[in-house]
């Protein structure tokens, strides 16, 4: 686990699209990881759309963004949540469901799906992952969406798509 943020890439110039798909649950923490990915992007992405969903649980994080990808897809995905474990599985099935989710539709829909659905023991951990200086996790999110949105546009540029393989695989 990093201790620090990435360092900060390049600003991202053409207009794009960014969808984060947040829980509601644990509120005063998913809003904190929300606000600041969104004040980031600002950054980042400064002629860009957030659009912002909010569902009730990480749970439903996949099912919310496996939708948002059969329509316009954005450019890319970010998916945050807060999960904090108690005292029986629960938090780990649910994570480790939303994380092999999230995997399986961006590999895919060939989309970057940033997964910051974080499980954490305890409120402690919580505070310094969402709404702390040094390990932001939303902040971090937005850096790692600039990041990919970044490198497929570079992929496109260099590698542009072969349409008639495309075509193949689909008949």
């Amino acid at each position: 686990m990093s201790s620090a943020l990435q360092p900060k890439p390049r600003i991202i110039g053409p207009k794009v699209r960014i969808c984060i798909v947040a829980s509601k649950y644990n509120e005063k923490f998913t809003d904190a990881l929300v606000e600041n990915a969104i004040e980031e992007l600002g950054e980042l992405v400064p002629q860009g759309r957030v659009d912002l969903i909010r569902v009730p649980g990480a749970f439903e994080i996949p099912v919310m963004i496996a939708s948002v990808l059969e329509r316009d897809p954005p450019a890319c995905l970010i998916a945050l949540g807060v999960i904090i474990r108690g005292s029986t599985e629960h938090a780990d099935l649910v994570a480790n469901s939303v994380t092999d989710a999230l995997q399986r539709l961006a590999v895919s829909s060939l989309k970057p799906i940033i997964n910051e659905v974080l499980l954490v023991e305890d409120e402690k951990q919580a505070y310094a992952r969402c709404i702390g200086a040094q390990l932001n996790r939303g902040r971090e999110a937005a850096r790692a969406a600039a990041g990919m949105i970044d490198i497929f546009q570079e992929l496109d540029r260099s590698m542009p798509r072969n349409t008639s393989l495309k075509k193949h695989r689909n008949a």
